[in-house]
């Protein structure tokens, strides 16, 4: 994953020679050239050094999109069971949708992925991600945006659950094709890689070397991770979250660096939003001049409310184009990209929002084992009929309100966020006692939870702190680069 190890049988043994050990690898294998070079290096790195202690394993997803894929599956199983790696086909079954095909694809590869790795009990995945690649990301980038962008990322934390690394990300599709012609195995060509109706394919065809780009990318990602470490502190020493619902930033946090606060405030704006990316760049420029301002008042952008005030800038979901989630017995969801619910009931519940609604929120703040610390409004506790465990808050930390739920907040501020708020019930009737124990709530991060790049992993994982939520799982990585991590 370093620029210095280009060659891909030098990048390779790097990656592998950084892993904490024992490890057991979960290799996606499409059958293409980048893919199947992926599996034979690691297969012939990992029995040159069985000191290591690294074991392969290796899935194909069919994506069901077009007649033969099937066929190419098979024959990326025959591959695997040559090499005496354990392999399984696993195919896209559900509907395909009309627009943003390769978006949902991934969305399901990625998933299926998760699925193979749980089941062979794999402690990571990697990805024949190339040089190549990345060149094509950062253009196609470059075309939306002025800013410096670090492309690919060479490592990505999936779902909270797996992280998903990229060892062959400075190595160019050439290299790897001149090693498997040297091997004389063959690969697949998939036709979808000459259709020119995809934006990738035609950026392909227009890109030319860039012999310096290696450089520009190492800068780019050693920038994002300053960014993320100093976003960390800012979130320690500027930042309050009150009920987890209603988010304070300190006057005095608005007066910091502006790249740090464009930064932090732009991810802050997608966690309370519940948007899986931070505001645009010209909206982000109209929150940080009015953060910044010096006139006091409301404005909306992302779906969050940003109330400025003289004790600092509150931020809070419009009530606005919240809708319901309806989770069957056993099933789990994300509501309104901000709560992640488990029905772990025997009945349908739905969760909705406390705008418009006559029962009493359930506010998460936090997750106390064996289930999510959840109370009611402060304010409203002598008519809720939530049985008494419910009412008390989970183990406070610094950036909860220590004046009590609600106390010492802006009126208006407090009710915005209040009726943001989760309501479980069940055929119209509010959750209480031993129904709402079996429903568990979780703070869920939009920009984090589903795909983490380690370039943010240190501001995410502060915010986890901050919400009183689990930790992410830490990279399975001794070093990074030849750095000890």
């Amino acid at each position: 994953m370093s620029p210095d190890a280009a060659s891909p049988q030098l990048a390779i043994l790097q990656f592998l020679t950084s892993l904490q050990s024992p490890a057991r690898i979960l290799v996606a294998i499409s059958g293409g050239s980048d893919s199947t070079g992926l599996l034979l290096l690691l297969d012939e790195a990992a029995k040159a050094a069985p000191h290591l202690k690294i074991s392969l394993c290796a899935a194909t997803v069919d994506h069901a999109l077009r007649a033969g894929s099937a066929a190419e599956a098979r024959e990326v199983a025959d591959l695997c069971a040559s090499l005496s790696v354990p392999h399984t086909i696993l195919i896209w079954q559900s509907d395909k949708p009309k627009t943003g095909i390769m978006a949902a694809a991934r969305e399901a590869r990625y998933g299926l992925l998760a699925t193979a790795a749980e089941s062979f009990e794999a402690d990571l995945i990697v990805t024949g991600h190339t040089f190549d690649d990345q060149r094509e990301t950062l253009a196609m980038r470059g075309m939306r945006t002025e800013q410096v962008s670090t492309g690919i990322a060479d490592a990505v934390l999936f779902d909270r659950r797996f992280w998903i690394l990229r060892p062959l990300l400075f190595s160019t599709r050439a290299d790897i094709r001149a090693f498997l012609k040297e091997q004389g195995v063959p690969w697949i060509d998939d036709p979808s890689n000459e259709d020119t109706k995809y934006e990738r394919v035609r950026m392909r065809r227009q890109l030319s070397a860039d012999a310096g780009m290696e450089k520009d990318i190492s800068a780019a990602w050693e920038e994002r991770l300053a960014l993320s470490s100093r976003g960390a502190e800012w979130l320690d020493r500027h930042f309050r979250l009150h009920g987890g619902l209603l988010g304070q930033v300190m006057p005095d946090g608005l007066r910091q660096d502006r790249a740090v606060l464009d930064y932090a405030l732009g991810r802050l704006a997608a966690v309370f939003g519940g948007q899986p990316f931070a505001p645009g760049r010209g909206q982000m420029e109209r929150i940080l001049t009015f953060a910044t301002g010096s006139g006091l008042g409301r404005m909306t952008a992302g779906r969050v409310v940003f109330d400025l005030r003289r004790d600092g800038l509150y931020l809070a979901r419009e009530s606005r184009g919240i809708l319901p989630l309806v989770l069957q017995p056993g099933e789990a969801g994300v509501w309104d990209g901000r709560f992640g619910a488990v029905n772990r009931s025997g009945t349908t519940i739905g969760v909705e929002a406390q705008a418009g609604h006559s029962l009493i929120p359930v506010l998460v703040t936090g997750i106390q084992p064996p289930r999510v610390g959840a109370v009611n409004d402060s304010t409203m506790r002598e008519e809720s009929p939530a049985p008494k465990d419910l009412d008390a808050l989970g183990s406070c930390d610094e950036h909860r309100n220590e004046g009590g739920l609600g106390r010492d907040l802006p009126k208006a501020a407090w009710k915005r966020a209040v009726a943001s708020a989760p309501v479980l019930s069940a055929e119209g009737n509010l959750l209480t006692g031993e129904s709402a124990r079996m429903v568990e709530l979780t703070p869920y991060f939009a920009p984090f939870d589903r795909f983490l790049t380690r370039f943010d992993f240190i501001f995410a994982n502060r915010l986890s702190a901050v919400f009183a939520t689990a930790p992410y799982a830490r990279l399975p990585l001794r070093s990074i680069d030849g750095k000890t991590i």
